[in-house]
């Protein structure tokens, strides 16, 4: 009988699976564009991970990441909950032992995570607005009518990308709607976006961060030639994508979840695809706080509650 543990990365975009069996290599992985329910979308990638792995594999241990990490922790059975910085830089350093800079880009925020020797010294992140984001790039394609695949396979035959105000979602799409009507070409306005985008990046979220190479750029944005391209040319050096560089979150997480030394998994089984998992919320008045509880169930059962502060919930 196989064995191995379990990674699942929930984000604002997208949920990736990632397993690997006992020796840490991967003989599983998914990245899944998000259903807008991150139950739903864990279900739906439970079921393909049941028909990809033998009947008898044994998952010794799950660990969860992502924006929606503490409520499928407690759907599944995570043994181990950790942020997306420490899942993200545990797959770096497992790829690249060297890297110093990483350069994390998804649907909602964006990172960069400083390691030395290994280990994470200091990173910072943007959570106040969407320029320079997963989300922004996906609407910006929609607006053009290309998928966001033409826009990264457009953006880098650019020759002379035009110029795109970038501090802002607002401004950009004045920007570049401007730009169109004055005859800029498709390409040229795609590959401003992306050095606009590179440019946010650097100026703001890494304000006061030395950036050190190699340079490791990962999440969902990395799979943009456009972006790969205009973080080279604002840093003048070369940007390595990573293999597994789209599910490098939920690759970390199955890392740290063969870290962790997990004797007795809390995993609840590959049946949870099958159940009919549902949330319910409530207001906590026991206190001034007034936490916003989530519980998780199914049927009459409580899975798990997430959202409040003290420990009682």
């Amino acid at each position: 009988m196989k064995s191995g543990y379990l990674g699942i990365d929930v984000g604002s975009i997208s949920t990736n699976f990632v397993l690997i069996d006992e020796d840490r290599k991967i003989i599983f992985e998914l990245y899944v564009r998000g259903s807008g329910s991150p139950i739903d979308s864990v279900k739906e990638c439970m079921k393909k991970m049941v028909v990809e792995i033998p009947d008898d594999f044994n998952i010794k241990g799950v660990c969860t990441t992502g924006s929606g990490r503490e409520l499928i922790g407690a759907m599944v059975g995570a043994d181990v909950i950790k942020n997306e910085i420490s899942a993200h830089a545990r797959a770096a350093v497992e790829l690249h032992p060297d890297v110093r800079t990483i350069f994390e880009i998804g649907g909602q925020d964006s990172k960069v995570t400083i390691i030395e020797d290994g280990t994470v010294v200091d990173f910072a992140m943007n959570l106040v607005c969407a320029a320079g984001t997963g989300s922004f790039l996906d609407s910006q394609a929609r607006r053009l009518d290309i998928t966001i695949q033409d826009m990264s396979k457009k953006s880098v035959l650019s020759v002379n990308p035009t110029s795109i105000a970038g501090r802002c979602t607002v401004f950009a799409e004045s920007d570049m709607i401007h730009k169109q009507q004055i005859g800029h070409a498709q390409e040229d306005i795609l590959m401003g976006l992306c050095h606009a985008l590179a440019r946010n990046f650097i100026g703001n979220v890494c304000r006061g961060k030395e950036l050190k190479p190699p340079f490791l750029l990962q999440g969902g944005v990395s799979a943009n030639g456009g972006i790969k391209r205009a973080f080279e040319e604002a840093l003048n050096h070369e940007v390595i994508i990573p293999k597994h560089n789209m599910v490098m979150g939920a690759y970390g997480a199955a890392l740290l979840a063969a870290d962790g030394n997990i004797e007795k998994t809390n995993f609840r089984g590959m049946s949870v695809g099958d159940e009919q998992v549902k949330t319910r919320a409530f207001v906590c008045s026991d206190c001034s706080n007034n936490c916003e509880i989530i519980e998780i169930i199914n049927g009459e059962n409580v899975l798990g509650r997430t959202g409040g502060r003290c420990g009682k919930w």
